[in-house]
């Protein structure tokens, strides 16, 4: 393992691009979730239409594609992106679909009862979405946003086919160069366990935190 201890360094700069990939990707697709989710339930016939096409669309068809189509497929409409951006649109397309479904579920547990009390007392059907339904969506998403928030974090290895140096391509350039495998390989799966576990707990402590108010 010395091999591996001597090129620590440029693992953990892949490392800190897996990690700032997924946070970025993960930040946009709960937006892009979110307002999915909520146009599918509240939106008029034609969001819902889209909405659904697009969870449809996205859930049907390989990351991987979804990335190249991004990074090399738009250039044949003069639409172009370094491979950091294409890989942060990419992924916070295809995890905002779903997180969508995630975000549908919750809100659907949200009793109505609440939502009719809160319509009693005065509120608009947007500030009772805003005030009472959302906040309580977002503490019963925690568990599947959780089990996502993880599987993006091993899908940034996908991004390493359009250049990017993360993780995964790290490995890759540093196996080219000493033509020895297993090392780095076992180096990265280690690293991505462990920042798999430490989401993981951030986001129970998350879920214990919200389910005290």
């Amino acid at each position: 393992m010395q091999i591996v201890i001597e090129n620590l360094p440029f693992l953990l700069r892949g490392a800190y691009y897996t990690l700032l990939i997924t946070v970025v990707s993960m930040f946009f697709g709960l937006i892009i979730g979110l307002l999915t989710a909520i146009a599918r339930i509240r939106g008029n016939r034609v969001l819902r239409s889209i909405a659904r096409g697009y969870v449809s669309i996205i859930r049907g068809t390989p990351p991987l594609v979804q990335i190249v189509i991004v990074y090399y497929g738009l250039v044949d409409y003069g639409i172009e992106f370094g491979p950091l951006t294409a890989a942060y649109i990419a992924l916070s397309i295809n995890i905002g679909a779903y997180v969508s479904e995630a975000f549908r579920g919750a809100i659907e547990s949200v009793p109505k009862g609440q939502v009719e009390a809160a319509l009693a007392t005065g509120m608009t059907e947007r500030q009772a979405m805003r005030r009472i339904i959302v906040p309580q969506a977002v503490r019963y998403a925690i568990p599947p946003l959780g089990n996502t928030f993880v599987g993006m974090l091993k899908e940034t290895s996908l991004v390493s086919v359009i250049a990017v140096t993360e993780l995964m391509r790290s490995a890759e350039l540093l196996i080219s160069q000493y033509y020895v495998y297993m090392p780095f390989y076992l180096a990265i799966a280690a690293m991505y366990w462990m920042m798999s576990t430490m989401f993981t707990f951030a986001l129970h402590r998350v879920e214990k935190r919200l389910s005290v108010y």
